[in-house]
């Protein structure tokens, strides 16, 4: 028996006037024979199966590793800022509770990326009974990606935790950011204890004095004579080691020759010498010498504390250290960093940290303090420099 595979559906008594021949046309309906319609399809089957080897030709040859590189990058550096300046405020607040800081790492990310596709096929080539069951064509297409990502941390303990955090920083890398134009009064009065016997002040409770009346104008006449380029920095191989030297060069301006004139009085050089010895220390031995005496990132950090405002009644209970009043009288320091603190975080923060049931947080329009934030995250990687400091690796093989 035949199946008209036309539009329009004949009775089966047709058949019967026509004698069933193959192909026979009645009006505009045309009738194959079962192992006719076999042929068509044996012959559909190579278009088929070249569709299936370009799907997997396709497949196969995507790659996901260049396009994740844009993106992970960015991701991972964003967030890992975010987490260094979350746990660097909230340090800055335990030392102000008084509570133990500490201090993790991140060591090593790496971001496995794994993309699998599959596309099946199946199609029956051998007809059966036109009411059988068992008569199929099947396309499947499966696909599946995969994110792993391994994030390595690594506590702040030993021989890093003492160069990091303990030793004072190194005073020709104060001087080399200088050189490079950060402002060299806001460098000073944030890292410097004392220069040449010339000493800044101190609000932390372990070290509270008042500085010499001479600071403030020192750091200033050091900031306009970095602005004319009258200050500079070299090395000298000497022996066996290097000597870092401080030379203030002769410029075109009469007010710059005033400024170098003013600091060689400031710090009592010897004044006909244009290029001075950079050392370390407390006390000076010569007038060819400028000794920085500088703070460790802890000292910085105890500093930095007292710019936090702390809730009264944690003040009134003595849960948290309070604030000194030295070095406060001519305003600079109450501007140096400001943390507020309340029940709830207001939604313009540039970094937020909670710490019991209060919330203690940087305004992002507080340039000053981000400013602090920034050049604190230069400290810390200018500190570690009693061993090699190990950077974050970031490694994202792609399959």
């Amino acid at each position: 028996m035949l199946r008209c595979r036309g539009p329009a559906q004949i009775a089966p008594s047709t058949f019967k006037d026509t004698k069933a021949r193959p192909n026979a046309v009645i009006g505009k309906s045309t009738y194959k024979t079962r192992s006719e319609r076999s042929g068509d399809r044996m012959r559909k089957l190579p278009r088929l199966l070249d569709c299936i080897f370009l799907a997997g030709q396709i497949a196969g040859c995507a790659s996901i590793g260049p396009a994740t590189i844009p993106r992970d990058r960015v991701d991972y550096a964003g967030a890992m800022a975010e987490s260094w300046k979350e746990q660097t405020l909230l340090n800055i607040v335990k030392l102000r509770y008084l509570d133990t800081p500490m201090y993790v790492d991140v060591a090593s990310v790496v971001a496995s990326h794994e993309l699998q596709t599959q596309l099946e096929a199946t199609w029956r080539l051998y007809p059966t009974p036109l009411s059988s069951a068992q008569s199929y064509r099947n396309l499947e297409a499966t696909g599946r990606y995969t994110n792993r990502p391994t994030i390595s941390y690594v506590p702040l303990a030993g021989e890093r935790f003492i160069n990091g955090q303990l030793r004072p920083l190194p005073p020709q890398t104060i001087f080399a950011m200088i050189e490079s134009g950060h402002p060299a009064d806001f460098i000073l009065r944030m890292a410097a204890r004392a220069i040449n016997d010339v000493f800044n002040d101190s609000r932390a409770p372990q070290r509270a004095r008042t500085g010499s009346p001479d600071f403030e104008e020192l750091i200033s006449v050091f900031r306009r004579i970095q602005r004319s380029g009258a200050v500079g920095m070299r090395t000298e191989r000497r022996g066996t080691g290097h000597v870092f030297l401080i030379s203030f060069r002769s410029v075109a301006s009469s007010a710059a020759e005033e400024d170098v004139r003013l600091i060689k009085k400031l710090l009592r050089l010897d004044p006909q010498k244009h290029e001075y010895i950079l050392s370390s220390g407390s006390s000076r031995h010569s007038g060819n010498e400028i000794v920085l005496l500088t703070r460790s990132i802890q000292e910085i950090m105890a500093e930095l504390a007292l710019g936090i405002d702390v809730p009264p009644e944690d003040l009134a209970a003595g849960r948290a250290t309070p604030g000194s009043d030295v070095g406060s009288g001519d305003g600079h320091r109450s501007a140096f960093l400001r943390v507020r603190s309340g029940a709830d975080r207001p939604s313009n923060t540039f970094v937020t940290v909670r710490y019991g049931k209060t919330s203690f947080w940087v305004d992002d329009r507080d340039l000053q303090s981000k400013r602090v934030f920034m050049f604190l995250r230069m400290f810390t990687a200018l500190a570690e420099t009693g061993v090699i400091p190990q950077p974050a690796v970031v490694t994202i093989p792609a399959r």
